[in-house]
């Protein structure tokens, strides 16, 4: 089977990227042909035969001409069309897995696709939803002005993106957002998508607002690599690693990390409010780390948390924590509830509630022996990894 990947960014940039170089790797592996499509980039690590990709859009650089166009641009991409067909009529797929698409390329492409299809061509659409894209202009679903988490766009109510200047604080941008997501409201290109993949029975919810969606949308959690169970000495701290910002709940764990001054905390990352971390005496701020050195961290810490206020999808932190033998404190918002097996693997407290985040954190931390055996209890937990994702997806794909 022949499989093209089309993502904005063809290089190491975030979580769907991650997901598409891995799934596209194994894919190969098991004997399929894949090539991909996006963005020209410096760091651009995967393409297809024809060497044919859209200019490169970046949105906080670039000249002030190139600016003046991106209003347009960011809503229709001629350019992603065509230079999509030259890699269609070369590599002639028999899937199409569009990820992350908006504002680069546009859901132009779709209607390329289509086109081709109408043709004579058999291929299949499907969409990887990694975030809020189709049903919030902002993709987030939380306001950036209030940090509050926000439906209203949903049911495809786009204007409230304005009103609420949902993009970036700006009202010139979120012009532009909602403008894009009424343009494709009324085209209709989604209704060309044949299957529709949720990270989340969360995500699946909101997507299923949209009618249209809720006939082709299946929730599939990402997969996870293979991991050693180890034993291992746990250590006295509790760990954050992640992105240190506002929307990951971080104002509120540092409020509680003030107020519980005989627990130890490790913080592991980067972000805007990394000063303010660096002030709290029982913090320690190991910086961003990766590879063996968070892999240890992971494994010999007593418990890990995860305080995020916004919608999360599919945090792969918490899985991972849980894989590595450490069970989780997490908020009950987003999909984060999926991951873990209250009572078994890990304990659920109520986003953004300070309180209860610090009852539940020093409950933890006083009883060693629950949280040994919520440890022990990770040993059992069972994620999909890519060979058990593959044979998901190869149905979807077929």
């Amino acid at each position: 089977m022949r499989i093209l990947m089309i993502n904005k960014f063809l290089y190491p940039n975030g979580g769907s990227e991650t997901y598409i170089f891995k799934l596209g790797d194994y894919l190969k592996a098991q004997g399929h042909e894949v090539q991909y499509f996006g963005m020209e980039h410096e760091g651009r690590c995967v393409g297809n035969a024809v060497e044919a990709y859209t200019s490169d859009m970046d949105f906080h650089g670039g000249s002030k001409i190139a600016k003046l166009t991106y209003p347009l641009k960011t809503i229709y991409s001629s350019e992603a069309q065509k230079k999509l067909r030259l890699v269609l009529d070369d590599f002639k797929p028999h899937v199409c897995h569009i990820n992350n698409f908006n504002y680069q390329l546009t859901p132009s492409i779709i209607l390329e696709i289509q086109k081709w299809r109408k043709e004579g061509n058999k291929c299949r659409i499907v969409f990887t939803a990694h975030d809020y894209q189709l049903v919030c202009p902002n993709h987030m679903c939380n306001n950036p002005n209030t940090g509050e988490n926000c439906e209203k766009c949903l049911g495809g109510h786009f204007v409230n993106c304005i009103k609420g200047k949902c993009i970036h604080g700006s009202t010139a941008k979120s012009v532009v957002g909602t403008g894009e997501a009424v343009f494709w409201k009324l085209n209709g290109a989604y209704k060309y998508i044949d299957s529709m993949i949720c990270c989340s029975e969360f995500l699946k919810t909101k997507m299923d607002t949209n009618p249209l969606f809720a006939k082709k949308t299946v929730a599939m959690r990402n997969f996870v690599d293979r991991v050693e169970w180890k034993e291992v000495e746990k250590k006295g701290y509790v760990l954050y690693f992640g992105r240190f910002s506002k929307e990951k709940g971080i104002d509120t764990l540092l409020k509680v990390c003030r107020e519980l001054p005989d627990v130890q905390f490790a913080f592991a990352g980067t972000g805007p409010l990394a000063n303010e971390i660096n002030g709290i005496p029982n913090i320690k701020n190991v910086g961003f780390q990766s590879g063996e050195a968070l892999e240890t961290l992971i494994r010999e810490a007593r418990f890990s948390i995860y305080p995020s206020e916004w919608y999360e999808n599919c945090p792969f932190s918490v899985m991972e924590s849980q894989m590595y033998g450490t069970p989780v404190l997490g908020a009950d918002i987003g999909g984060i509830p999926e991951l873990i097996q209250v009572g078994k693997t890990g304990e659920l407290f109520e986003s953004g509630n300070a309180g209860d985040m610090k009852a539940k954190i020093q409950k933890l931390w006083d009883d060693k022996k629950l949280c040994e055996k919520y440890s022990r209890n990770c040993k059992d937990i069972s994620f999909d990894t890519i060979d058990e994702y593959y044979e998901k997806i190869m149905k979807i794909y077929q």
